[in-house]
């Protein structure tokens, strides 16, 4: 087993859902193991490792990027917002939380922090966007339970309201 010594290694720190955090990383470290591995966040998913399922999704300064395609030591300094963090400030679930709920959105929940981190990465850009907007964002994610009707039928109600 290769062992990779402290000097092969460098420190990244940034904050995370608004909270310093620091660890460190090899130059090739993917930040979505960083993130799960040496920050002990677990909630951002490892699918596909290719930035295909969407699973991974997170907002890096505020958009929604695939942690799987990016390294640890891009992010040194900047702001991330893993699902752990999408929650309102009281903890209270956010308005599309619910609406995936409600809506049956999830099965299994492996798919489904990539999708919320995705949809509100729209909902924060578009403020009320359309149906072809939504599936848009929904289509570059892959879940095999839902059959995707629940998570369109959720994003479309919290589109409602706005």
């Amino acid at each position: 087993m290769l062992k990779i010594s402290r000097d092969d290694r460098q420190r990244v720190s940034f904050n995370l859902n608004g909270k310093k955090v620091h660890g460190w990383a090899t130059t090739r470290m993917l930040l979505s193991d960083f993130i799960r591995y040496e920050i002990g966040e677990t909630g951002t998913h490892v699918g596909c490792e290719h930035g295909v399922c969407g699973a991974c999704t997170i907002r890096i300064s505020g958009r929604a990027v695939r942690s799987c395609l990016s390294l640890a030591i891009q992010v040194d300094g900047m702001d991330i917002e893993t699902i752990e963090g999408l929650t309102e400030k009281d903890g209270a679930l956010t308005a599309l939380q619910l609406a995936f709920r409600k809506h049956h959105a999830l099965q299994c929940g492996f798919c489904t922090s990539g999708l919320l981190m995705s949809l509100s990465d729209l909902f924060n850009r578009k403020g009320k966007p359309s149906k072809d907007e939504i599936t848009d964002v929904v289509g570059g994610h892959i879940c095999r339970c839902t059959g995707y009707a629940g998570i369109i039928a959720a994003a479309l109600e919290v589109a409602s309201q706005r």
